[in-house]
């Protein structure tokens, strides 16, 4: 067991979560060609070129939470991943843009492997997030997924991701979503929570902005999409309802509330369009990765590809950087 303590993200205090409160979601009406209507203008209202375009994609660095969730998963594997975190662009990159320093914005893991994330990360202020509860279905006893929590945040773990019990959500049981989500809150201690909605598996819009609301009553400190492991993961339009939902919560709490998209992410103008949406929907606060974090690792290579193009006028082969 590590005498890791997890270490708080700076600048953003805990969601302190209030009584589940039904009026402010139950009779919520969410226009679903609106919203798509909204997510394909968000890309081709606002565009960004040349410096101001690479300034994004380092900004997307940043707020990446590196991540492996393979059945074949090593110690090896994540120390590779860890020193990728610790040194996410090559030193011909950062001398090009004049970045003195760039690190992702965590590294995620599964539980048993936090204590190879924790020594490759020492030093670095990089945090390490575990998923946890069953994931990615959930569906283990609850007894079960708490102990989990803690075993991952005993061995280290400064943020865990959770996932929800999609079920209570389809059954519209919103006190039993309330109070699975309040315990792991509580067997989180320090460390930060995340809580998966599996967006891809709720079937509405509606359901979207109803888990979003009732997952952050219970002090979840992000909400985050999908797994990845679903058919359907992060999309724009799910997003934001998501991010809305998030935006509704400030206003009637004063609490800022972090927002993750994970999961079918793979290129730069993904890094993009994302962040577009967080600048159009909630403002400057929320490109930063105490508020806003992209859940992907394959996305990584394209943005290299994309600033190694910015400064040279050439696309490098995938092969030449090293592997997330």
């Amino acid at each position: 067991m590590s005498d890791h303590p997890p270490r708080p993200l700076p600048n953003r205090p805990r969601n302190a979560g209030v009584p589940l409160q039904r009026d402010w979601f139950e009779q919520i009406a969410v226009n679903t060609q609106a919203a798509e209507r909204r997510a394909a203008t968000l890309t081709t209202r606002r565009t960004v070129k040349k410096e101001w375009q690479a300034a994004w994609l380092v900004n997307a660095i940043r707020c990446i939470d590196l991540t492996t969730l393979s059945g074949d998963d090593t110690p090896d594997r994540v120390a590779r991943l860890c020193a990728k975190a610790r040194r996410p662009l090559d030193d011909h990159l950062m001398e090009g843009l004049g970045l003195g320093a760039l690190t992702t914005g965590a590294v995620c893991v599964y539980p048993l492997l936090v204590p190879a994330a924790v020594k490759a990360l020492a030093g670095s202020g990089i945090p390490v997030a575990s998923v946890a509860t069953g994931f990615p279905a959930g569906l283990a006893p609850l007894a079960l997924r708490l102990a989990e929590i803690r075993y991952a945040v005993e061995e280290g773990a400064d943020e865990i991701d959770i996932v929800i019990h999609r079920a209570q959500v389809l059954n519209g049981d919103w006190q039993a979503l309330y109070d699975e989500v309040a315990a792991m809150r509580e067997a989180c201690g320090a460390a930060h929570m995340k809580a998966i909605l599996a967006t891809g598996e709720l079937r509405t819009l509606r359901n979207v902005y109803k888990a979003s609301m009732v997952a952050m009553q219970a002090g979840a400190d992000f909400i985050k999409t999908s797994t990845g492991k679903e058919g359907v993961n992060a999309t724009l339009p799910v997003s934001l309802v998501m991010v809305r939902a998030l935006r509704d919560y400030g206003a009637r709490t004063g609490q800022k509330i972090g927002f993750k998209p994970a999961g079918g992410m793979k290129t730069a103008k993904d890094a993009i369009a994302w962040q577009i949406l967080m600048k159009e929907e909630l403002g400057n606060d929320w490109l930063r990765p105490d508020l806003f974090r992209l859940g992907a690792s394959s996305m990584l290579a394209d943005i290299e590809r994309q600033l190694e193009h910015h400064l040279t006028g050439r696309y490098a082969a995938f092969s030449r950087h090293a592997l997330a």
